[in-house]
């Protein structure tokens, strides 16, 4: 099924990057909001901030957002020593396909992460990446609604 990702955790802290490095692996695109901080917040939490600037040191490491705010987006990148790409219009993998060709890295070399099935992992697949999807970073603030959004999508992948 095109919606199920490769490997499911629930949080960023139960990836073993070591292990994915082993199998080949280059370039890490990261969804933004609820994936790498909570949601238009515009500040990494600074245990997520820790992992980014160590994972910079074996794998090239991108933000990949939907989010259109040019402000919001500009404030991310102001606080990000890696790239910070806004706009994205996911599940389309056209802008991945363009980060990545600008940094000579093959979609097989590479892993989507992120929180949404109908975006993040959908574009992942379509790129031709692995994909891992995790919870929301904020998942116990979060109101009902979005939860049961949420709920809902890991239903429907599941099969």
């Amino acid at each position: 099924m095109i919606l199920k990702p490769d490997y499911n955790v629930d949080s960023l802290f139960d990836i073993d990057f070591k292990k994915i490095k082993s199998l080949g692996i280059n370039a890490l695109l990261f969804d933004l909001d609820s994936t790498v901080m909570p949601s238009k917040s515009g500040e990494y939490p600074p245990k997520v901030y820790d992992l980014l600037q160590e994972l910079k040191q074996n794998f090239v490491i991108a933000i990949i957002s939907n989010n259109k705010k040019k402000e919001y987006i500009s404030k991310v990148q102001s606080i990000s020593n890696f790239s910070v790409i806004g706009n994205a219009n996911k599940p389309s993998p056209k802008i991945m396909k363009e980060f990545l060709k600008s940094v000579n890295i093959l979609p097989e070399e590479t892993i989507v992460i992120g929180d949404r099935p109908l975006t993040d992992i959908l574009a992942g697949k379509l790129l031709g990446s692995k994909t891992i999807l995790v919870d929301s970073i904020t998942k116990d603030s979060e109101n009902i609604q979005t939860r049961l959004v949420r709920k809902l999508e890991r239903l429907c992948i599941r099969k």
